[in-house]
């Protein structure tokens, strides 16, 4: 099972765009924004759809290949009905299932043409349903959500919670909105799920009144859980439907982190069904300035033990790239071990288990490695060739060692060939060089993330037509 968070943000995203609170502008200055909570599972199955999510410049693949719709309740942040009228434009061939609440479903109902391809399931709690799609049956079952607040919303109060299984059997647990509940009191069944997503709205503001978790609460249902079976130390707990009521996302991690739960981030991909040695490596590409390091960084730090190896070398006499590792150095979180070098294939050979090594970055090393075998004045005797054979021979050993590597990886690099084309040919060979390692690392790791304007753009693996 393959879960993409395409939105891990409450109703007003995180930051608010109208907030400069405490909260909002620390992220909004890092350059983080979340938008309201959705995810697509196997690009076949999406749980809840807001206004936003078909658009989100940090989601997935597009939703041309979705079979089915879960809409955990009708409030607008998780459904955006409008989404049906799109998608019959575009003269789909699956036909789209839609998977909900009665008053949910009843505000979809005028979005769609009589002769479209949708079909509307209307779900109560205890509920349980296969669901086939041109990648097998799945499996759901529909949950009572503790939403309502006593307010009278009838949409709150028919909130779902969702499990959805894949036909390998790999199990997901859907949870938010909802307030504190119990196993026996959502009629969960007992057996374990791979990956929980779970609301965690409020932070430390633990007085709201509301259908939703915070701080206080998220700790005792996931004791509950743990109690139960549910979740086991093989689950991936993540935090979603966030909002600027929790501290800065560094603090939020680090405190959600000594429970075991994760920060879950817009654009996030969960693959419980990776295995191997490759299955936790990520590239990060992207021009100058593109949030490359940023985005890397986060990801890095939801891990408990961290290598940071950055090859940009030794330039003394230079003051403002002096000025640029101190930000980097400042930035990182204190407990992360820091390795200085370009010789990259002994770090990885030497890295441990259960630990993440985020490298940045590839651009650099290879630039060591062209000043390694005297490339710049050998060009001008004529020697290109040579110098390209010796490099990329060099690529293929680091690739190697990628593979082979047991740590997780976060590899940021350089996408150097988007612009004009280089007036030397030092500046081609370099471009060509980079693009080719590049290319052969993104055959061999998990997943590959593009950076553009600060936005995280997953790079889809290639795939055959159905």
């Amino acid at each position: 099972m393959r879960i993409t968070i395409l939105g891990s943000g409450s109703a007003d995203g995180w930051p608010n765009p109208f907030c400069v609170c405490h909260s909002c502008s620390t992220e909004r200055a890092a350059g983080r924004a979340r938008q309201p909570s959705s995810a697509l599972v196997d690009d076949v199955v999406l749980i809840d759809c807001g206004p936003t999510t078909p658009h989100l410049p940090g989601g997935a693949a597009p939703l041309d290949r979705l079979e089915h719709l879960l809409i955990t309740h009708g409030h607008p942040d998780h459904l955006h009905p409008a989404v049906l009228l799109t998608r019959q434009w575009v003269h789909p061939t699956p036909v789209l299932h839609v998977w909900g609440p009665a008053r949910a479903i009843d505000l979809c109902r005028d979005w769609v043409a009589p002769d479209a391809l949708v079909e509307f399931h209307v779900l109560v709690p205890g509920d349980a349903a296969e669901l086939p799609t041109s990648l097998g049956t799945y499996r759901l079952s529909a949950l009572a959500a503790r939403h309502a607040h006593g307010d009278g919303d009838a949409l709150a109060e028919e909130a779902l919670l969702f499990t959805v299984s894949d036909p390998q059997g790999a199990r997901l647990l859907y949870a938010t909105d909802t307030g504190p509940f119990t196993v026996d009191e959502v009629g969960l069944p007992t057996d374990p799920v791979d990956v929980l997503l779970i609301d965690e709205t409020f932070g430390d503001h633990t007085t709201h009144g509301t259908g939703h978790l915070d701080l206080a609460t998220v700790p005792i249902v996931l004791a509950g859980l743990r109690a139960g079976g549910l979740v086991t130390q093989g689950t991936r707990v993540l935090a979603t439907h966030l909002s600027h009521h929790n501290p800065p996302t560094p603090r939020l991690r680090s405190r959600l982190g000594d429970l075991g739960i994760e920060v879950a981030e817009d654009g996030m991909v969960v693959d419980t069904s990776a295995s191997g040695d490759a299955h936790r490596h990520h590239l990060i590409l992207g021009g100058a300035r593109s949030g490359k390091s940023l985005y890397a960084e986060m990801l890095a730090a939801r891990a408990a033990h961290v290598t940071y190896v950055a090859t940009s070398g030794e330039r003394p006499d230079d003051p403002e790239w002096l000025e640029r590792v101190r930000r980097h150095r400042e930035r990182r979180p204190q407990d992360w071990t820091t390795i200085e070098t370009t010789d990259l294939g002994e770090v990885l050979a030497d890295a441990a288990p259960g630990t993440t090594v985020l490298v940045d970055c590839l651009a650099l090393w290879l630039t060591a490695v062209l000043d390694g075998v005297d490339a710049w004045s050998r060009l001008e005797s004529g020697e290109h060739a040579d110098i390209e054979a010796e490099a990329r021979q060099r690529i293929e050993d680091l690739v190697a060692r990628v593979v082979d590597c047991p740590a997780d990886l976060v590899l940021v690099s350089n996408e150097v060939g988007m612009g004009v084309v280089p007036a030397t040919a030092s500046g081609r060979l370099f471009r060509d060089l980079l693009g080719a390692l590049n290319a052969l690392l993104a055959r061999h790791v998990r997943d590959v993330t593009l950076m553009v304007a600060g936005r995280p753009m997953p790079v889809p693996t290639l795939r055959s037509s159905r």
